[in-house]
């Protein structure tokens, strides 16, 4: 990480001539401007920095889309500010001479813009300001590596890719080693970006990955998350292979994002851990029944994309039954830890995730059990998959639909946050009905 005056010391003797200067979009990427250093420190710290505002009200393939309120043909696409954040300042050295910098996004009068993500995550953390308490968060993203680069890959519309791994290696150091070099340059690139590295391990998948970093404040794990996604991806790039978070690549298992999350108190005392039963607090149960009483109606934060539903799947480790354990895999929210170690973590989301918000929606759905004094059922053991539980949402339809309906959202984010996300899954629900897919075509194109 960098203060401003060390940055100041590295432009003036020629070793950072690069600012990134970035945003995160609805889809949790890094989007933004490369400028020359002198000029960043010169005008864009100071003064801040213009973007167009349809970042926040496009698809992901960047396609100008209707429906939503802050940004249309009608309102002209004009700009919103980006305001860096200087705590986020940092090295990237997987670029030569290069820093990085995250922005809040807000309107020229200095308003936030409320659909930021980063935004939305902040309200979230106000709110438990409010009541003496701060979120701590890990996230745990896994990824698969295939021995292509990204534009043979798109050359061959993502099909017959090479992992680097032919088999499952979870846990394998054999499986590992085989791509040392590149896990390598991952752990120590973040290092040097400001990152706490734990640790490196296969996963099921073939090719399949993950590296692990040490938890922190709710917000600073996020950007660390999206720095991190990117800066992966990016490295892959430079060794001329590729890499995807997608949360389900293949018929096999999917890339998860497991989110563990604690709070403490102002005084940074552990606010989950008590004398009650499991050794929770009265706080930690009304929190973790939150959870339970919100999962599906908040799905959509966890699960944003068609292909996000993909990994429930009974017996894929990715969860279907909306039901609590201690240390329970088979549960979509699973406690670990105890004291101060106590957590829980929420197994729904993909890789494909969009951390703020995620956190956001586990944030609010606490609260919401917090507030009205929710009751926590007892911990489920056995296997979930076999139980008659509530499941979570088998559709992006399905979790769009129960967002709709949510008072807890709308009370927890506003009625503008709700609608130009549920217009977000209205944009890609319609894109998807409208695309032919290969397996539609190998399934009709002569037998039918």
């Amino acid at each position: 990480m960098l203060t401003v005056e060390e940055l100041r010391v590295l432009v003036d003797d020629g070793s950072i001539d690069t600012v990134l200067v970035a945003m995160v979009d609805m889809q949790g990427r890094l989007q933004g401007k490369r400028c020359a250093a002198p000029y960043f420190l010169a005008e864009v710290l100071p003064h801040a920095a213009e973007a167009c505002n349809y970042l926040l009200a496009v698809d992901v393939e960047m396609n100008t889309v209707g429906g939503y309120e802050m940004s249309s043909w009608d309102r002209g696409y004009g700009d919103f500010v980006l305001r860096p954040d200087l705590r986020t300042l940092r090295r990237v050295p997987w670029h030569e001479g290069t820093a990085l910098v995250l922005c809040d996004v807000v309107w020229a009068d200095g308003d936030p813009v409320p659909v930021s993500p980063r935004q939305v995550l902040r309200r979230q953390l106000d709110r438990l300001a409010e009541r003496g308490l701060r979120a701590f968060v890990g996230t745990e993203l896994e990824f698969i590596v295939f021995g292509d680069s990204y534009e043979r890959a798109w050359r061959n519309g993502y099909r017959e890719l090479t992992p680097v791994n032919q088999y499952n290696v979870d846990y394998s150091m054999l499986g590992t080693a085989r791509i040392e070099p590149l896990l390598r340059r991952i752990r120590n690139a973040m290092t040097g970006a400001g990152l706490v590295v734990e640790s490196a391990k296969g996963e099921c998948n073939p090719g399949q990955q993950e590296i692990a970093f040490r938890y922190a404040e709710a917000l600073t794990t996020c950007d660390n998350h999206s720095v991190y996604k990117t800066g992966a991806k990016e490295i892959a790039a430079q060794q001329d292979t590729s890499l995807t978070f997608m949360a389900k690549y293949d018929a096999r298992e999917g890339n998860s994002c497991h989110i563990h999350l604690s709070l403490r108190t102002e005084d940074d005392r552990p606010a989950f851990a008590g004398e009650g039963p499991g050794g929770f607090s009265p706080l930690f149960g009304h929190f973790l029944a939150g959870q339970l009483a919100c999962l599906r109606e908040l799905t959509y934060f966890l699960a944003p994309n068609i292909n996000s539903y993909k990994r429930f799947v009974p017996g894929s480790f990715a969860p279907t039954a909306v039901a609590w354990g201690s240390d329970n895999r088979t549960c979509a929210l699973r406690v670990v830890g105890h004291g101060e170690s106590l957590r829980f973590e929420n197994r729904v989301p993909g890789g494909d995730v969009n951390p703020y918000l995620a956190v956001a929606a586990l944030i609010a759905a606490g609260l919401h059990g917090v507030d009205n004094e929710l009751p926590l059922e007892e911990p489920f053991a056995g296997n979930a998959y076999a139980s008659d539980r509530p499941t979570v949402p088998t559709t992006l339809r399905e979790a769009a639909d129960l967002l709709a309906g949510s008072a807890v959202a709308r009370d927890a984010f506003g009625q503008d946050v709700v609608d130009h996300y549920l217009n977000a899954a209205r944009v890609e629900l319609t894109a998807f009905d409208a695309a032919v897919t290969d397996w539609e075509r190998f399934r009709g194109f002569e037998r039918l």
